[in-house]
């Protein structure tokens, strides 16, 4: 959510955030709604004011002896037109809030401008892809392994749902362990089991809502959660926390439901976009001279999961046209894919800014001070664990078909060394 009082401050910024995003100028519409609705609260005040005088003076009137109907007529016109300009209002408020909740955030100054993901800008490079002869693709090999089953899914749910079989499926399982460890041992993030469920509030506070409701799966009153975000960022929803305890550091395993609605054609064969999956998410909630420097962390965190499985990736700064809905500024970290011979988004670290804040109410203060401020929050994974498996899948693939377990598995893969039909 944006701040109002910033945008009748300075419109011309707030455009200009919007016009590197591809989007035409709002704030004329913003102080538009503005201005009427502040004027209908004005009236409304005033009118209210008026009803209390104008009952005083009917009592004085009375004990006085003199005629009180003009008095009394007046006060039955305030009170029929009362209701009137309080709908007013309540309807002006609701269709601002409405504009305001679907504006995405403003990008950060640094970040590139470009209208889609061809204008990303790539940072860095770590490992050397491997010359793989006839390189074969993640679900070819899964296939052949007899570990990997579409048919079978598809029978029971549809397309892009997966069955991991054996050997695969344990090391599906390896990989979120391993994640969890590093980052719970390391790194310093608390690891939650949250709901998997939220209802409405929780999804409008992280931005999904109401823009992206044809992307969700609703069960009833709730939601089954698009990515751990919601729920860890939720944390402090409605919140005042002590701004020195901050950083707070969460990181979940969870599975993860989207109706990937407009993906139709893409990656329809594998487990690339699916309906369900498996993530390791890391959500920080920061004071706001904190979150620049805990953005590269998070993103450096996620980056030790792959370099400890020798996975070779690249990280791209995400343009503004390339952006998610409530980020500021976005790092993608793409996994090379000998299979497909390209990179791959495998996680994405983003700073929020203030933006989800606003929209949950989420402060901090300092101790001993009465005046709060809105928290930054960021997210970013830890890493997709389903395309972490397509990345070993592919990576450690070897002539006969069968499939190398990285060093740093087999303690998880309980000293398996190689995955075979």
């Amino acid at each position: 959510m944006h701040d109002l009082r910033a945008i009748r401050e300075n419109p011309e910024s707030f455009d200009r955030g919007l016009a590197r995003r591809g989007l035409e100028a709002m704030s004329p519409t913003v102080l538009d709604l503005d201005s009427r609705r502040r004027a209908a609260q004005t009236q409304l005040q005033e009118m209210q004011a008026r009803r209390n005088e104008a009952a005083k003076e009917i009592g004085l009137a009375k004990r006085e002896g003199r005629d009180a109907q003009p008095l009394m007529d007046e006060m039955a016109q305030l009170k029929e037109r009362l209701p009137q300009v309080e709908e007013e209002e309540k309807a002006l408020g609701a269709e601002l809030d409405s504009l305001l909740a679907s504006i995405p955030n403003l990008p950060a100054d640094d970040v590139p401008e470009g209208p889609d993901e061809t204008a990303n800008v790539e940072i860095r490079r770590w490992g050397e892809p491997k010359a793989i002869a006839d390189a074969k693709q993640h679900f070819e090999l899964g296939e052949a392994l007899g570990l990997m089953d579409f048919e079978a899914a598809s029978r029971m749910s549809g397309a892009r749902f997966t069955v991991l079989k054996g050997g695969l499926a344990r090391l599906e399982r390896a990989l979120a362990d391993f994640m969890l460890d590093i980052h719970t041992g390391e790194h310093g993030y608390t690891e939650i089991a949250p709901p998997l469920m939220v209802r409405d509030n929780a999804l409008f506070g992280t931005g999904q809502l109401p823009k992206f409701e044809e992307d969700l799966f609703r069960a009833g009153d709730h939601y089954l959660i698009p990515t751990s975000e919601v729920p860890l960022t939720n944390l402090v929803n409605d919140q005042i926390v002590a701004t020195e305890e901050l950083p707070h550091r969460y990181t979940a395993l969870t599975p993860c439901f989207r109706a990937e609605a407009g993906s139709a054609g893409r990656d329809t064969r594998g487990m690339i976009r699916q309906h369900q999956f498996w993530k390791v998410e890391m959500v920080s909630v920061t004071a706001p001279d904190q979150s620049e420097a805990e953005h590269q962390r998070m993103t450096q965190c996620a980056e030790t999961i792959l370099q400890r499985l020798g996975l070779p990736y690249r990280v791209v700064t995400l343009c503004t046209g390339d952006m998610g809905f409530s980020a500021r500024k976005t790092y993608d970290i793409e996994v090379w894919l000998p299979g497909q011979n390209m990179y791959r988004e495998i996680s994405s670290c983003s700073n929020c800014g203030d933006f989800q804040a606003r929209r949950m109410k989420a402060r901090c203060r300092p101790k001993a001070e009465k005046q709060t401020q809105f928290v930054h929050t960021l997210n970013g994974s830890g890493v997709a664990v389903g395309r972490c498996l397509i990345a070993v899948l592919e990576n450690y693939q070897q002539p006969d078909g069968s499939i190398l377990v990285p060093e740093a598995l087999r303690p998880y893969m309980r000293g398996l060394e190689r995955i075979t039909a």
